[in-house]
């Protein structure tokens, strides 16, 4: 069941982090600048984590912590720490942000605002660590957009390459190098071009996301 709109679920024993960036024009999702304006594309981004906060708000967690690059605004809700990101490159980006969690953590990121309670259930209910030491959500594009670990260790993150279509299958087989027990999540399409926009918003309609691409779309001529 669903929380009440007007306040966080309850606990859980897991740790929800979102890394995130400011949704600054020109600083967020560049990869639709064109077709999108960068004014355009930070509205998109900013839905984008708006869909992705309310998920995770009405999930039970331990602590619900944005990793933000930049600084908070109107949408980040109640019932959320920030959290600055550290320097370095994602992976040491990553890696700082489950060294800085205690116990059973899962990271997730903005750019997939399709994500619901429903899909992050199986890595957030009570027996989520029953045998269990991992959690991992494949991207399409290559990449991940979910990891969790029952004991986060940086290490797990440091070195792994990203941003190239292989960083989901080296981040995964880094896991299970370390013989952890992993469990896998749904795969999800990441928000990284206009044609991504569209087919993600064509599976959440009801999101802020798709909303804000449906507002836009019309006023540009796309």
């Amino acid at each position: 069941m669903s929380a009440p709109a007007d306040r966080p679920a309850g606990t859980g024993p897991t740790t929800l982090l979102v890394i995130a960036k400011e949704p600054v024009p020109g600083r967020v999702k560049t990869r639709l600048t064109p077709p999108f304006t960068p004014d355009e594309a930070a509205q998109l981004a900013e839905a984008a984590l708006s869909d992705t906060l309310r998920a995770v708000r009405a999930m039970p967690a331990r602590r619900r912590v944005v990793v933000l690059d930049g600084r908070p605004g109107s949408w980040l809700p109640d019932g959320f720490e920030v959290r600055p990101q550290s320097a370095g490159g994602l992976d040491e980006r990553l890696a700082a942000a489950f060294a800085g969690s205690a116990g059973p953590t899962l990271l997730i990121g903005m750019d997939t605002p399709q994500i619901t309670p429903h899909l992050l259930a199986p890595a957030l209910d009570a027996g989520a660590w029953d045998d269990c030491d991992a959690w991992f959500g494949a991207a399409e594009d290559g990449g991940f957009w979910a990891l969790g670990l029952a004991s986060p260790d940086p290490r797990l993150l440091r070195g792994v390459p990203m941003s190239t279509g292989r960083t989901g299958a080296a981040q995964r087989a880094r896991l299970t190098a370390a013989g952890l027990r992993v469990r896998d999540l749904p795969p999800l399409r990441d928000v990284d071009t206009a044609d991504d926009a569209e087919r993600v918003a064509a599976a959440a309609p009801a999101g802020a996301f798709a909303a804000t691409l449906a507002r836009l779309t019309p006023v540009t001529g796309r």
